[in-house]
């Protein structure tokens, strides 16, 4: 099985990636290598003979079309994607061109193959998407998203998303294209950028430097340990069904400042800082324009088809990730230096 995947230096794709090398399928990595591309997270398999790099930016669609003539993949799992909210908001074109017109370019040239080749009947088209295309939702705990929630997408980048999942069903149902959807919670876990939440608020207090939380720190997220979503993606690329959508969750429900707060005991234990507690350095600021207030997701449909679940509690998974990170310093110190990483994005100024 030969699977061509979009994105593998990014935090999902290369956990993807890890993982189905080490069960034996052969692997064509198709990234532009952005700011958040590191290709230091695919460095214990690089030497393997069943991965391949491209360096092809999926907005250049005839590029992809000659990886897809010299490579003639089994399965496509497309995770290419800009994916920081608040970069979203900062600049809203990048997400624009990578998540609409670069998932566009991939439908386009899988099709052609497909065509080209026969519609093999074993070819398949996962298409990797976010549960904040659903909106948000209430404090009710019993209302969470599943496949058919309607969208309601309140961000750029959600908007970005939700609009590439409206053109993968579109090929689907048009030209039918076989493809499979997913739409995922929260993840983290190792190698996580360093501008996302968690790593933020874990680097920040090993650094001893002030920890942000937006507004109260009251919004909800459904948190998803990065290995146990891997094992669900590959799942449903080789047996979801063609046409559907699966929903995939960790069954981890936290607000913002229980989770910092969980961080923050867990260095308490590891790496004390002998002048202070870590959770005073919390420090509450002002909140992201048309922050989302909770997510959750019923994942009865994938657990039920396919019999996945997820493995890791949420405490398991921050214990294993602020180690991961004590740890490996060397990975996430360089990435600091990065453009925009640290700073304050997605402030609406005034004109």
């Amino acid at each position: 099985m030969k699977i061509l995947i979009t994105g593998g230096t990014g935090f999902i794709g290369s956990a993807v990636i890890r993982l189905a090398i080490s069960r034996g399928f052969e692997v064509i990595n198709v990234d532009s290598l952005t700011y958040a591309a590191c290709k230091e997270n695919l460095e214990s398999i690089s030497s393997n003979s069943l991965y391949t790099f491209k360096k092809i930016d999926i907005r250049n669609k005839k590029a992809l079309d000659k990886i897809f003539l010299e490579h003639k993949p089994d399965l496509v799992m497309h995770l290419a994607a800009e994916s920081h909210v608040d970069r979203s908001i900062e600049s809203p074109n990048d997400f624009i061109e990578t998540n609409i017109i670069g998932t566009y370019n991939m439908l386009e040239a899988s099709r052609k193959y497909w065509f080209e080749n026969g519609q093999n009947k074993n070819f398949k088209f996962h298409h990797i998407s976010t549960d904040e295309v659903y909106g948000s939702l209430p404090s009710d705990t019993s209302i969470k998203f599943h496949e058919e929630t309607p969208y309601d997408p309140r961000s750029p980048y959600s908007a970005s998303k939700a609009s590439s999942d409206h053109l993968v069903r579109a090929w689907y149902e048009t030209f039918s294209l076989p493809i499979v959807i997913s739409n995922c919670s929260n993840n983290y876990g190792p190698f996580h950028f360093p501008e996302k939440l968690i790593p933020v608020v874990i680097i920040n207090a090993i650094d001893s430097n002030e920890i942000p939380v937006y507004g109260d720190g009251s919004n909800i997220r459904d948190w998803l340990y990065v290995e146990d979503h891997a094992k669900a993606l590959l799942l449903v690329a080789m047996n979801g069904k063609v046409g559907e959508s699966y929903n995939i969750g960790g069954n981890n429900e936290c607000s913002n400042i229980k989770l910092v707060e969980k961080i923050c005991e867990i260095l308490d234990r590891l790496k004390p800082n002998y002048r202070t507690l870590h959770k005073k350095l919390i420090k509450f600021v002002n909140d992201r324009p048309g922050h989302d207030a909770r997510y959750s997701i019923d994942a009865k449909k994938i657990m039920k088809e396919l019999g996945w679940r997820p493995s890791v509690t949420l405490d398991e998974g921050l214990e294993l990730t602020v180690r991961w990170y004590l740890e490996n310093e060397s990975w996430w110190r360089p990435l600091l230096e990065r453009e925009g990483v640290g700073s304050r994005l997605g402030i609406i100024k005034d004109d």
